[in-house]
């Protein structure tokens, strides 16, 4: 079964909106692994406009399941992810002004950086997942550089099956062969939600986690939060 890790950013703007702690987070993650959550993750960016540094350091004796930490390893990043030691960290290099993670990693430009990373966190007994596009040449770099896993950025996939066009999955499947070959684990996320996940989980082999925070939080805006973990649940297995 592909586990769930849910991304819990947009509590935090929500709290963040009005200066308090509600909805608290600590108590959110909680939930949502009380609710069969196999995951929970963060995003913490260096102007903490939703999640904070100290959120991820908060969380640490909470997340009992898998503790992803995701970023764009700058320093304090880097120094943030060594001092709470979570399960997972994923690797985004998410420009400072972005709205959201807009592109996978050139692993091949960025290989000697990635290599330095990477182990630095290995050694810290950290996983490590690299966010990357659906390109051969990027897998294939993402190996070079030491990771134990790949997150597949699946925007372009949710967007296009949208417009009914199935055939997006196949750099996917190519991709996540050609990581199986490699040795590599998969993971993804991005713009994977309740109509799209059976579809995108049932054609990616040996997909082994989801991180998934906007569409889940937002349809549990109607269904509610333990009854949209439920429904992925069910998808996934």
């Amino acid at each position: 079964m592909t586990k769930l890790s849910v991304n819990i950013n947009k509590i935090a703007t929500l709290r963040n909106s009005r200066g308090g702690d509600v909805p608290n987070v600590v108590q959110f993650a909680k939930d949502v692994q009380r609710f069969g959550a196999e995951g929970v993750t963060i995003h913490p960016r260096p102007d903490e406009r939703h999640i904070r540094y100290q959120d991820a350091r908060d969380l640490k004796p909470e997340v009992y399941t898998e503790y992803n930490i995701e970023g764009n390893p700058v320093e304090s990043f880097i120094n943030l992810v060594l001092e709470v030691k979570p399960t997972q960290v994923t690797l985004v290099p998410d420009a400072v002004d972005a709205i959201t993670s807009n592109a996978g990693w050139d692993t091949i430009k960025n290989k000697d950086f990635l290599v330095d990373v990477i182990k630095e966190f290995q050694n810290n007994n950290i996983r490590t997942s690299i966010f990357v596009d659906p390109i051969l040449k990027q897998i294939e770099g993402a190996k070079a550089t030491g990771t134990d896993r790949v997150e597949l950025y699946t925007e372009a996939f949710a967007h296009h099956y949208d417009l009914g066009n199935k055939d997006a999955i196949k750099p996917y499947i190519e991709s996540a062969e050609l990581a199986n070959s490699l040795g590599l684990g998969i993971n993804a996320g991005h713009d994977l939600s309740l109509d799209n996940i059976k579809f995108f989980k049932n054609e990616i082999p040996n997909l082994l986690e989801v991180s998934i925070g906007h569409a889940l939080i937002t349809e549990s805006l109607y269904l509610g939060v333990e009854n949209v973990i439920q429904m992925y649940l069910h998808k996934l297995k």
